[in-house]
């Protein structure tokens, strides 16, 4: 009976690790995915340099 139950014990265990493991690399996915979608600019920056052009533009048409 022992030896049943060690080698439950041993299996559970290894199942146990196998999902830790792909739980893992999903998450790393995750990770990686989200990193390369925040490469460019944000689009508060955009809008706020679009922003910035416009009033410059429209002070140099006020001005000349």
């Amino acid at each position: 009976m022992a030896k049943m139950d060690k080698k439950m014990a041993a299996a559970l265990a290894a199942v146990n690790a196998y999902l830790m493991q792909e739980e893992e690399a999903a998450y790393q996915a995750q990770l990686a995915a989200a990193r390369s979608a925040q490469t460019g600019p944000s689009l508060w920056a955009i809008a706020s340099r679009q922003d910035i052009m416009n009033f410059r533009r429209l002070i140099q048409m006020k001005a000349f």
